[in-house]
């Protein structure tokens, strides 16, 4: 119903009032090949037989008011043609006055020139009024046709849906081919059953509430992008939603619900071209009859039922793993902030102990520790760097994932992960650990746990983990094997040393490591990292007490390290081939386990043990001062009152003995209460 074929092709309107009895039903058939009206007017200069059938004529007279001709018809025509009159196509640029046609039910201007409304407010009986193909531009002078049924005003220049208030009876209501960019001002219209907006210049579908009887909604030839408030509407049968910008089920979601709904058309939208377009409009809009004009079979629904349940498995398994990725983002942006904020409270404590504590801060990196305080030993975080810690879920700080080969770790939390029961496949696949967002000195404390748990692991990763001095790479040889080192940039000043690598390669020379941040480790390298950390090691080794050296020496090695005592006098030829390749292996072990690394963690515990021990026995000390004190003050007030309690006692027991008898009998009476 965009065009005028649309709007006559096949409309059948059958239109009774309430006030007519059955036999005075008014029955209209438009159709394209006859015409709609008998009749047609003459041109306002012109008399001519309205048509060669009828002997009427229908005159135009120029009125008092020159821009207003006024209708006559002869009286035989107003008795064949009673309750009708058209005026097609006679080129009129405004609404003739109609004077003496009250009775008239049905008006046709179409394909004239009007601009605007006006002279029929007279003629409230009217029923049906077409003013299809004019250049109306605003809805109006239709107030007091209060039993309007149907209104066309399809193809003329209307910008706004209005002044439709006193016209509830209407049935149908064509605006077609018009400038309207928004549905408004039809929510009264409770009996409207036929709605045509079509060609239009609208964007979105809504306010339709209040439409209780419409049927059949035309919107084609739109740039409608969604819709909204169909699924109110409780008889809507049919909705021509072709040629629109409609591109997602979302956007029309809301017709799902609209259970009356059973003729539908979307092509000429961007979502008629998608794969998942049928099946998905069958599967959501089970009430369907028909789609795009064509029946829709229960091969069709079945199969949509299917393809449905396929995409709406992979939409779900989409949607899981997006969210997963939407976490993992989120938790390791949390880890950043967390970390952030956390070195930012380091720095700032380390800078008080830099005023502070100096002295013991030499004495602390004389021993090879780093020197960075945490908040629960001292300093103060400001209140929003605090706000911003709590605000924090404690579930979100750390994340670890095994993807392929590599084991990430992110967060300190993270380290917990190594004291799960992992499945034997799994870690036999894990080749590679990262950790990132980490203290180094807290990687420490589990690598033995990471031999154990994963044997395979030959490339170790460290980004944002406080990597600062070159002593911190002799806690790695602890592990079992070691090919690849990747130290970052970011987060690790140690990258910033000229010969960290020579250092490394140096330290953990008996791993034969094949890359260093990618790059692979030629025989020059291990030579000038023997000729530069070489002396270093064996001057630490050589200026060690025997028993502190085998004291940092493993089990294994100690029994190498003694052997080695032990055959120092020997002649060469004594001992093998074999022992001296030994001999030198343990060597070069023993010089490079020298240079070791204690954690800060560490050190603090043996700092704080200490503290405890001193602590005791200053206690005990002062507790045994003050009972031997206590002590001497009694026996020095026992000296001063000794002589003259002695002198009392003799007294008290004269006295007693004095009187014999009475004597007697008290002791007698003392022994018979104590039994």
């Amino acid at each position: 119903m965009d065009c005028q074929a649309e709007v006559n092709c096949g409309l059948h309107l059958v239109i009774q009032t309430s006030s007519l009895p059955e036999k005075n039903k008014v029955e209209f058939k438009l159709n394209k090949e006859t015409p709609s009206f008998p009749g047609r007017l003459l041109q306002h200069d012109l008399e001519r037989n309205y048509s060669s059938r009828q002997g009427d004529h229908i005159n135009l007279v120029s009125s008092s008011m020159p821009s207003f001709p006024i209708l006559q018809r002869s009286s035989e025509e107003k008795i064949l043609y009673s309750d009708r009159l058209t005026l097609e196509r006679q080129k009129l640029t405004v609404c003739p006055i109609i004077d003496g046609e009250e009775h008239l039910r049905l008006l046709n201007f179409q394909h004239n020139f009007i601009t605007r409304i006006q002279n029929i407010s007279n003629l409230q009986r009217l029923i049906f009024l077409d003013l299809y193909d004019n250049q109306i531009e605003e809805i109006s002078g239709l107030s007091t046709l209060r039993s309007l049924r149907v209104l066309l005003l399809g193809k003329n220049r209307i910008k706004k849906i209005s002044n439709l208030e006193n016209l509830k009876s209407l049935d149908v209501l064509d605006l077609h081919g018009n400038q309207i960019t928004k549905i408004e001002n039809v929510n009264h219209l409770c009996d409207l059953r036929v709605l045509n907006l079509a060609r239009n210049l609208l964007s979105h579908v809504d306010n339709l509430n209040g439409l209780d009887s419409l049927t059949e909604l035309n919107l084609r030839h739109n740039q409608i992008t969604f819709v909204r408030d169909v699924d109110n509407l409780p008889c809507l049968q049919r909705l021509f939603l072709s040629f629109n910008n409609i591109s997602t089920f979302e956007s029309v979601c809301c017709l799902a619900d609209a259970t009356s709904l059973s003729d539908i058309t979307f092509d000429g939208n961007p979502i008629a071209q998608e794969s998942w377009y049928k099946h998905t409009i069958l599967q959501n809009m089970m009430q369907l009859r028909q789609l795009d004009t064509k029946r829709i079979t229960e091969e069709e629904r079945r199969m949509a039922s299917v393809v449905a349940k396929k995409e709406e498995e992979k939409k779900r398994e989409s949607h899981k793993q997006s969210l997963l990725k939407e976490k993992k983002r989120l938790t390791i942006n949390n880890v950043a902030r967390k970390w952030d904020l956390q070195q930012h409270r380091i720095t700032n404590i380390a800078t008080n102990q830099d005023r502070k504590d100096s002295d013991s801060q030499d004495h602390c990196q004389n021993d090879g520790s780093t020197i960075s305080a945490f908040p629960e030993e001292t300093g103060s975080l400001d209140s929003g760097l605090t706000s911003a810690l709590q605000g924090l879920s404690v579930t979100d700080t750390h994340l670890v994932e095994v993807d392929g080969d590599t084991l990430s770790l992110y967060g300190s939390g993270a380290l917990e992960c190594l004291d799960r029961n992992w499945s034997v496949q799994t870690a036999g696949m894990v080749t590679t650990v990262s950790f990132t967002f980490i203290e180094f000195d807290e990687i420490v404390q589990v690598l033995p746990k990471l031999k154990i748990k994963f044997p395979n692991s030959l490339h170790l990763k460290f980004k944002e983990t406080n990597l600062v001095m070159l002593q911190q790479f002799n806690a790695l040889a602890q592990l079992r094997r070691v090919d690849q080192l990747t130290v970052d940039p970011q987060g690790n000043p140690v990258v910033n040393f000229t010969l960290w690598k020579y250092y490394v390669l140096f330290r953990l020379s008996h791993f034969n490591m094949q890359k260093i941040n990618g790059t692979e480790v030629t025989q020059n390298d291990m030579i000038m990292a023997e000729r530069l950390f070489g002396i270093l090691a064996h001057v630490a080794s050589s200026e060690l007490p025997q028993y502190h050296l085998i004291s940092i020496l493993g089990d294994a090695r100690k029994k190498q390290f003694r052997y080695l005592l032990e055959t120092k006098g020997k002649k060469p030829g004594i001992v093998n081939e074999e022992n001296n390749d030994s001999k030198r292996l343990v060597g070069e072990s023993t010089n490079r386990a020298t240079l070791n690394y204690t954690t800060r963690d560490f050190y603090n515990e043996k700092l704080e043990e200490i503290k405890e021990k001193k602590k005791f026995c200053k206690m005990y000390i002062e507790d045994l001062v003050k009972e031997a004190t206590e002590i001497n003050m009694k026996n020095e007030a026992l000296q001063k009152l000794w002589p003259q309690m002695f002198i009392e006692l003799v007294r008290d027991a004269v006295m007693e003995i004095r009187n014999k008898n009475s004597y007697m009998k008290l002791c007698l009476q003392q022994i018979t209460d104590q039994k």
